[in-house]
């Protein structure tokens, strides 16, 4: 499916998902599409004005260098 779609659909569910619960729902959409192999050069592309799929985008690449760097941490200390 194309990313496009992805956000059409996100569009028009969101209005049915409270505000509280937008940011859960958002990271789970992230999640969903990184599982699927989109990219996250597509979805920044696809969902530019939606400020909940861009946190939770930000948010999971934050995620995903700490967990690199940690990786990198272990293997150093591995080394010793």
């Amino acid at each position: 499916m194309a990313v496009d779609i992805v956000y059409e659909v996100w569009q028009e569910l969101k209005r049915h998902i409270t505000i509280v619960d937008r940011a859960e729902a958002a990271d789970n959409l992230v999640n969903l599409l990184i599982d699927n192999d989109y990219d996250a050069d597509q979805i920044r592309d696809a969902f530019k004005g939606d400020n909940d799929v861009k946190r939770a985008l930000q948010s999971f690449l934050d995620d995903a260098e700490e967990d690199l760097d940690e990786e990198d941490e272990d293997e150093y200390n591995n080394d010793y």
